[in-house]
């Protein structure tokens, strides 16, 4: 078991690092070669759009071999990446979006796919410490990714990090090769649980995993919606470089770093929907940060930001993990992803349409739609709350969660 935990965090490692480089570079690229701040900030709209199939495409994961499919998913990425060298000038940004919907679609699978395999690969009593080191190395890549991705950008073009992030879904599909799944494969749903209903019905009808999917859910539309506007207050407002884009998603994964040494002890404790709660108001602090007139605000907030959004995010998954049918855990996991990711789908463009109206406005509406979301689930924080903290007294089974893959 140690040998696949190992793998697992080595997994973490390079696709985080190929995601993480790969998603800030988009965006500069899209912005030089357009000069929109808008086009700039609707790559991240064809990353999270196939999020939208998660209900269809989770339901390949309870009937397919999973570790095969996860294997395919990250070598199909391997060459989309590798069409980015096809990119020569504007009239090929067109490639950048197409990349990036691949991005998107692999997210999916990858994400669903690993949920419902961790258990196959790892005992229960090994699935809490190893999901947190999985978190951690996958967050802490966005210290080094960022900078790197941006830094080769600078020096060699985009090409040089499409062929770098090429090669990081292909060492992934090598080390999932060498993954022993010793354990029990999860049992198979039946034909009466093979409806797109089903992990629809698991989301919305269980209040212990509809109340933190809803608040990560908001938490993340939001730090779309306001991508647009970071843009102009870096760039228009601070009158910074492109490139000091890098540094705030550098400084992100420093707070990511330091919110997943802590959440799974958290989430122990108090259980998923006050750990959402806090990750929702912590974000909502970093968007009030980001207004302040000064670049060293900007990236405190960014650091904030990073602790808030994966706490948030990490809940929400728990709350699947430890309530969700085992026979239906690929396609509640994927419907999960589209309740929180979905909604990118719209509030990335209409962030880039606000834009308009200035950088800060965008970014205090979403700090308020954050606090309002925040302050309706506070009222089920005790309810629930003492429901978790009185599951997580119960056998070994239910104390162990697994963390998500990080924030894109």
């Amino acid at each position: 078991m140690r040998r696949n935990a190992g793998l697992f965090v080595a997994i973490s490692l390079l696709s985080g690092f190929g995601s993480s480089a790969m998603a800030l570079v988009s965006g500069i690229w899209i912005l030089d070669l357009s000069g929109s701040t808008g086009l700039a900030a609707l790559a991240g709209l064809c990353v999270y759009a196939p999020v939208l199939g998660g209900p269809w495409l989770g339901g390949l994961l309870d009937r397919a071999s999973r570790r095969q499919l996860v294997i395919a998913v990250n070598l199909v990425l391997a060459g989309a990446l590798l069409a980015l060298l096809a990119v020569r000038g504007p009239g090929q940004t067109w490639v950048i979006f197409a990349v990036s919907c691949a991005y998107g679609i692999s997210y999916v699978l990858i994400d669903a796919g690993e949920t419902a395999l961790l258990p196959s690969a790892l005992s229960a009593a090994e699935l809490g410490a190893v999901n947190g080191w999985r978190s951690s190395a996958q967050e802490g890549m966005k210290l080094v990714a960022p900078l790197a991705g941006a830094g080769l950008y600078s020096w060699q073009g985009g090409h040089a990090v499409a062929v770098l992030s090429a090669v990081m879904p292909i060492l992934v599909a090598v080390l999932y090769l060498a993954v022993r799944l010793n354990r029990t494969p999860p049992e198979r749903p039946t034909r009466r649980d093979r409806g797109l209903r089903d992990g629809l019905s698991v989301v919305a009808g269980q209040r212990s995993i509809r109340v933190p999917v809803l608040l990560a859910g908001v938490s993340i539309a939001m730090s779309g919606f306001v991508t647009a506007a970071l843009y102009t207050i870096v760039v228009t407002d601070l009158r910074l470089p492109t490139t000091f884009l890098g540094l705030l998603a550098s400084a992100q994964g420093a707070g990511s770093v330091l919110g997943g040494i802590v959440v799974g002890r958290l989430l122990t404790r108090r259980g998923p929907v006050p750990v959402g709660l806090a990750g929702t108001v912590l974000f909502a602090v970093s968007c009030l940060a980001r207004c302040l007139p000064w670049w060293q605000a900007t990236v405190a907030g960014a650091v904030v930001a990073g602790v808030g959004l994966p706490w948030t995010l990490v809940a929400a998954v728990t709350a699947v993990q430890t309530h969700a049918p085992t026979a239906l855990l690929g396609r509640v996991a994927a419907t999960a992803n589209t309740a929180m990711f979905g909604p990118l789908v719209l509030a990335i463009p209409l962030g880039s349409v606000a834009v308009h109206l200035g950088g800060r406005p965008p970014v205090l509406a979403a700090t308020a739609l954050c606090l309002t979301a925040a302050a309706a689930s506070a009222r089920d924080r005790w309810p629930l709350g003492n429901t978790t903290r009185r599951r997580h007294h119960r056998p070994a089974a239910d104390d162990h969660h697994r963390q998500p893959s990080p924030t894109r």
